[in-house]
């Protein structure tokens, strides 16, 4: 048996390519949009991939499931799990087998047994392999998908907080706790592959080891080894991260199907005159780092650096109906729209290098920082008003004294509210957020912004006063 296992660490996702090298017949589970990896990955091992499954309905990347049946004619594996709410709109005009608890089916000389394991959303399912082309009758592994992280269970909330379910997060906690009851009864020695690493918001304390075991977590994992059902659903709904914006639309498009990837190249500007004569309307993102950006940018634009975060907070700023204009050395513009597919922002109408952005001074602003000794002076001062652009989380454990709270992601959401005529003092953990944040200010209007340098933790630091009231 061949496995392999895939890791986009923009979005903490773990995706799997798995191989009978008897038969050379292969299958990915829960495969991300972008699927050349895998098929280069089954070419180089002389695998033909004829098949995919997918865990559940996934909220935090596009599923690449409906681009394989349709592209490449794979047979995909779907649940069959939850109410009519939870169904794959799109499996009835592709080849696809329907799953409950208890299926199987088989590749090869492998065989994937079917556990239904609701929770983190009504139809999720885990798939538990075993390799009888090896001469095994137990099990070796099994794909947990959102349901068992590295020390850390699927949330249940994000049926009710990002897709707008009423009373779902008590449900899907309940649920999870009895779930969890089946895992416990599987042999200790099984592994466990689970769908994501740390880093991503579907779970609040996920480790970054790439596996582990049935064994291994029911001695450390926190949901195992809390055997009261009250206890544990508090726990489990405490403390969870406000789930990106766009985490709704991923349950609507990977439920329903999203248009395939349009293969056309990204129209490359040549003067200002050709950028502002394509932005109409379209959203200006400056993917430079934050120094830079500062320093000297297009007005109206927003800057979310490429970087790790980058996925994350185009998901939270961004409209689906939106056109972009990415403002980006050309080297990374494939890259930023595979970043952006992913989560299915799709419409990159046209992208300009950083220099010809630049050429016009006239069209430029730039913003300054100030230290957290100046906001300390200027915190005195009624016609400033201090932002703090961090998670509620962090909001709750400490803040200092006179903020305001609006976390970045809904920023976009209480800006028309904000008058326009005080000087904002933008503060996050340790300024990367914030400038963020002051980059969205300054292109809905508002001149007078500064980014505190360094943030909380520099706050912090000097032993100025915190309050968490």
């Amino acid at each position: 048996m061949f496995l392999r296992s895939f890791f986009d660490e923009n979005l903490a996702q773990m995706s799997y390519l798995i191989g009978c090298q008897q038969t050379n017949e292969a299958i990915i589970i829960d495969p991300a949009r972008e699927t050349e990896d895998y098929f280069e990955t089954a070419e180089k091992e002389g695998l033909k991939i004829v098949a995919a499954a997918e865990t559940h309905i996934h909220a935090d990347f596009l599923s690449g499931a409906r681009e394989l049946a349709v592209n490449h004619d794979i047979k995909l594996y779907l649940s069959d799990e939850g109410d009519e709410d939870w169904k794959y709109d799109y499996a009835e005009n592709i080849n696809a087998s329907l799953l409950k608890d208890g299926s199987e089916f088989k590749l090869g000389k492998i065989k994937f047994e079917v556990m239904h394991t609701p929770g983190h959303t009504p139809e999720s399912i885990s798939f538990i392999l075993t390799d009888e082309g090896g001469g095994s009758k137990e099990p070796m592994g099994i794909f947990t998908g959102d349901f068992v992280f590295v020390g850390d269970i699927g949330r249940p909330d994000l049926l009710e907080k990002a897709a707008g379910i009423a009373d779902t997060a008590q449900i899907g906690a309940r649920q999870m706790f009895h779930s969890l009851q089946k895992f416990k009864q599987l042999p200790d020695f099984l592994q466990v592959w689970p769908g994501h690493g740390a880093g991503s918001a579907c779970g609040k304390a996920l480790g970054a080891v790439p596996m582990t075991t049935v064994g291994y977590e029911k001695i450390n994992n926190w949901a195992l080894r809390t055997n009261n059902e009250v206890e544990f659903v508090k726990i489990l709904l405490s403390g969870q991260p406000e789930p990106p914006r766009y985490f709704a639309m991923m349950k609507k498009l990977n439920k329903i199907s999203l248009d395939l990837i349009n293969q056309e190249q990204t129209t490359q500007l040549s003067s200002v005159s050709e950028l502002e004569k394509n932005k109409n309307g379209a959203v200006l993102i400056d993917t430079r780092d934050a120094f830079e950006f500062s320093k000297s940018h297009l007005k109206e634009s927003i800057n979310i650096p490429f970087n790790k975060s980058f996925t994350n907070w185009a998901g939270w700023l961004l409209d689906y109906d939106q056109d972009i204009i990415l403002i980006a050395p050309k080297k990374n513009i494939e890259a930023i729209k595979m970043s952006l597919r992913s989560i299915g922002l799709d419409k990159v109408i046209a992208a300009a290098e950083p220099s010809l952005a630049l050429e016009d001074e006239n069209k430029l602003e730039s913003y300054d920082e100030i230290s957290v000794q100046q906001l300390q002076e200027y915190l005195q001062v009624d016609n400033y008003y201090l932002i703090d652009v961090r998670n509620n989380s962090e909001w709750e454990e400490g803040r200092i004294a006179g903020a305001h709270h609006i976390m970045l992601g809904t920023l976009v959401d209480q800006i028309e509210e904000l008058p326009k005529e005080k000087t904002y003092l933008m503060q996050c953990r340790s300024g990367a957020r914030s400038a963020i944040a002051t980059s969205l200010m300054q292109a809905n209007g508002f001149k007078n912004v500064l980014n505190v340098k360094g943030g909380y933790l520099a706050w912090t630091k000097e032993k100025f006063p915190i309050t968490k009231r």
